[in-house]
């Protein structure tokens, strides 16, 4: 007699368990949180639930997940960005120059308009 409930209880600690143990990205349809509570809430119908479609088994995909959505949907970097100066004295050799660059084009920015002013005077 005793077997039933014990046995809807060893599968209730499993599916607990497994749902713990897994990444958000291997969790279909809900989010983590709201299986542990449905698992919890209602231990048959939860645990057969999480099984049936709430686990990403591997080789049986198909849809994309949650994550592979979330990543698709992030702007990718420039492929062909300059690279990085891996020193720090060449990191500010380029903090230098990018500084130096910009107070020209300020100085010439305001030379193009002491020059206009002076002209339509």
């Amino acid at each position: 007699m005793a077997v039933i409930p014990l046995l809807v209880f060893v599968l209730f600690v499993v599916a607990l368990i497994d749902i713990i143990l897994r990444t958000g990205d291997q969790i279909r349809h809900l989010p983590k949180l709201a299986w542990v509570f449905i698992v919890i809430l209602l231990p048959l119908i939860g645990s057969i639930l999480w099984f049936a479609v709430g686990r990403e088994y591997y080789g049986m995909r198909s849809r994309p997940s949650r994550a592979e959505y979330r990543h698709a949907a992030r702007p990718q970097p420039p492929a062909a960005a300059a690279p990085r100066p891996s020193s720090t004295e060449e990191q500010l050799a380029a903090l230098e120059r990018e500084i130096a660059d910009d107070r020209i084009r300020r100085l010439e920015a305001e030379l193009r308009q002491r020059k206009g002013g002076a002209e339509g005077a």
